[in-house]
């Protein structure tokens, strides 16, 4: 008899295999992987042959898709292939200073007055939904180092910088719920988990890929480094950032974000390094994707997924179709961009592993068990609807958008 184990090894093994080998006819469907890894992880579970019958702990599970979360954005920094000024960022900043917040307050209302919710958990559920993933939105992203497309560029750069700002709305959702009205710990929020967080992601992330480039180069000098090994310090650079900013109460996340943008503008006149580099983070990435989507389809379950199907499913409805596509329309007012690409925005708000973290985070901060279960089956259930409907999309979209750029691109003849 196999035991558990090695069961699931096996089944790990055989369906990255397919999907590799397979890529060539995946990418044909209106299928995304995310959504074929939703789908094995249901087999694997209590529903299909039951291997994967052990619920882990929400401490493993924020740890996990912690880590999960710190690879996707340092990916989406190294893709960033813009002078950092505002006119090459203005629709980032557009999404990130308007989108994100409208967000959250219209999730907060939503779960306020028709899910009734307190205002503490509204808001916090509205910051744990908010942010789009960086992890699942790799057929929408930037999937090369020339590629200067402003649909795939917003996308990348909200991904890499929603999940990194979502923090601080997360914190100010806790404290409302464990703290009562803000009048006593307002300003705390402002200074430290607002102002200085963000500060000290900025610059830790900028010091710290810096200082590890000035080593590698020192180094380099006197002894080059084996190829191999030296692609592996966008690893340490990614563990070392993550690690030394959170010491100081900095934002991790974000300063991932800026050292993988710091590394990458070093390295932008040596390509070959630069793409080595970014394949390695690319691989690594997407097999602990695999893994984080299967676990999340074997931890489904019928009864409590019914029991909060309905709250759950209009507000899934309410954020992917309403709240999402009117508020990258109210985003993107006034921009140059073409009215189809405002409304791809607008419908590409994937949801996932950011989504999770920032729940079980919130989970082990001591929410009390009843909220903690509705929370729980209610975010599973929105980032479940989104791996579909936007798996069943991402490909027929995509390939529309780039027929229609090729087409406006292509010069007309007489």
């Amino acid at each position: 008899m196999v035991d558990t184990y090695l069961s699931f090894l096996l089944i790990i093994g055989l369906l990255i295999l397919t999907v590799t080998l397979g890529s060539g006819w995946i990418s044909r469907l209106p299928l995304s992987y995310a959504l074929i890894y939703l789908m094995v992880g249901v087999l694997l579970g209590p529903y299909g042959i039951g291997i994967l019958q052990v619920k882990p702990s929400t401490a493993l599970v924020e740890r996990y898709t912690e880590f999960v979360v710190i690879v996707s954005v340092f990916g989406c920094g190294m893709k960033m292939n813009r002078p950092l000024n505002p006119a090459n960022w203005q629709v980032t900043g557009r999404l990130i200073g308007i989108l994100m917040p409208l967000s959250i307050g219209a999730i907060a209302l939503f779960s306020h007055g028709l899910l009734d919710l307190d205002w503490g958990p509204a808001i916090l559920l509205g910051a744990i939904l908010a942010p789009t993933d960086p992890v699942l939105a790799s057929e929408v992203q930037m999937g090369h180092l020339d590629d200067h497309d402003e649909l795939r560029f917003g996308l990348t750069s909200e991904g890499g910088l929603n999940d990194s700002l979502a923090f601080p709305f997360v914190y100010f959702g806790l404290y409302w719920l464990q703290k009562g009205y803000p009048d006593d710990w307002l300003q705390q929020w402002v200074v430290i988990d607002l102002l200085w967080a963000i500060t000290a992601g900025i610059l830790m992330g900028t010091i710290v890929a810096q200082g590890i480039y000035w080593i590698d180069q020192q180094l380099q000098r006197h002894q080059p480094a084996d190829d191999l090994m030296e692609d592996l310090v966008v690893l340490s650079t990614i563990l070392l950032t993550y690690a030394l900013t959170e010491i100081v109460n900095g934002y991790g996340f974000l300063a991932v974000f800026v050292a993988g943008m710091t590394l990458r503008s070093h390295y932008r006149h040596e390509p070959d390094k630069r793409l080595a580099q970014m394949t390695l983070v690319e691989q690594f990435e997407k097999l602990l994707e695999i893994i984080t989507i299967v676990l999340l389809g074997s931890l489904l379950i019928a009864e409590p997924m019914l029991q909060y199907a309905g709250q759950a499913g209009i507000l899934a409805g309410f954020l992917l179709i309403v709240i999402r596509p009117l508020g990258a329309w109210i985003s993107l007012l006034g921009s140059c961009l073409p009215v189809q690409t405002h409304w791809l925005f607008g419908w590409f708000g994937i949801r996932g592993v950011g989504s999770l973290y920032y729940l079980t985070y919130a989970l082990n901060k001591g929410v009390e068990e009843f909220l903690a279960k509705r929370l729980t089956w209610i975010v599973y259930i929105v980032v479940v609807t989104s791996i579909v409907l936007h798996g069943v999309s991402t490909s027929p979209l995509m390939r529309w958008y780039h027929h229609k750029i090729e087409s406006s691109a292509r010069p007309t003849t007489e």
